[in-house]
């Protein structure tokens, strides 16, 4: 493996950047601003989204999609989910058969709610079958970027795919594990957005510990119920792609998420907070395909729901926290 092209220059996209340029000759990160991309390969600093962490030299930012993918043996992606669909099929004319993808993107497809393996096989499935992992796990960009210690998951069906990209991507700061169980994994990737801005909104309006430790139980609890019911295993929603990446985004300060629903506990409209931030929350679009899906599907996903009414604007969190509270009592 000499050449990872990875495309989307965000926070996290530029930290994968970083950490895995020493186990390759080159890393080519596509930047969708070419203003951006430009200032990057000038100053070599992501300025807007990742700040204090200069390029290794191996590292050549982009906007041009065919100049990032030419002869990559991995292609990593970390564009935002909305935008999957719409890039891969750009990037379509330059990708090919014997290219390893890696998707490291966490969302739901709106509209067709499709874990974002599904809409890359989807949209290559036009020219060859591809070959499709997920990188999943509980990681701060920032963290990663600081060369702090990190684990986390590569899951594919194919596991042929997940042994040469965990050896690949392995090193003193990053370690990965191996996974089977790709809808297990996206999906716990996913909700747990969910979850984490139920945990902003409990800090937001003030409460505390116990609180918090029952919340991401019992959010665990229901995103187990959904991704067991896709058709992914219990035991994945109790490794890193689940239950780790849960405790990280609920409690961590570096959570968007988090800070999303801290901002809607204290009374803020959901239209403000977004418009304040300039990296996405993917919990939001989440919320809706998460609701969505459990109707779909049959799954009781009860803080999933006040979310749902929270983020509509149905409901204040503060009332959606005394319904969650005043259930119908139940064996765990």
């Amino acid at each position: 493996m000499t050449r990872l092209a990875v495309i989307g220059g965000g926070s996290w996209g530029t930290a994968l950047a970083l950490v895995l340029a020493p186990r390759f000759e080159q890393v080519r990160l596509w930047v969708y601003e070419p203003d951006l991309a430009g200032r990057m390969a000038r100053t070599r600093i992501n300025d807007v989204f990742l700040p204090g962490f200069p390029l290794p030299d191996n590292v050549s930012p982009t906007s041009d999609l065919r100049a990032a993918l030419e002869g990559a043996a991995i292609v990593l992606s970390v564009m935002p989910s909305d935008h999957v669909r719409r890039l891969y099929a750009e990037m379509l004319p330059w990708l090919e058969p014997r290219m390893l993808f890696v998707s490291a993107t966490k969302g739901l497809e709106q509209g067709t709610l499709k874990r974002m393996s599904e809409v890359i096989a989807e949209v290559l499935s036009a020219r060859f079958a591809p070959r499709i992992g997920v990188l999943s796990g509980p990681t701060f960009a920032r963290e990663v970027a600081r060369g702090e210690p990190a684990a986390v998951v590569i899951s594919s069906a194919d596991q042929e795919l997940a042994r040469t990209v965990q050896h690949a991507f392995s090193g003193p700061t990053l370690r990965l594990y191996t996974n089977s169980d790709p809808v297990g994994v996206e999906l716990g990737a996913s909700l747990k957005n969910v979850i984490a801005i139920a945990a902003g909104v409990c800090a937001g309006l003030g409460l505390g510990a116990n609180t918090l430790a029952a919340l991401i139980t019992r959010g665990l609890a229901e995103i187990t119920r959904l991704a067991v019911a896709a058709g992914g295993q219990a035991r994945t929603l109790a490794g890193l792609a689940g239950l780790g990446d849960l405790v990280l985004t609920c409690t961590g300060d570096l959570s968007r998420n988090r800070m999303v629903g801290i901002e809607l506990g204290r009374g803020r409209a959901l239209s403000e907070i977004l418009a304040g931030m300039r990296m996405v929350a993917e919990g939001v679009h989440t919320t809706f395909a998460a609701a969505e899906l459990a109707a779909r599907l049959g799954v009781d996903m009860p803080i999933t729901r006040q979310m749902h009414a929270v983020l509509r604007g149905e409901k204040s969190p503060r009332e959606s926290l005394r319904e969650l509270m005043e259930r119908s009592l139940k064996e765990e």
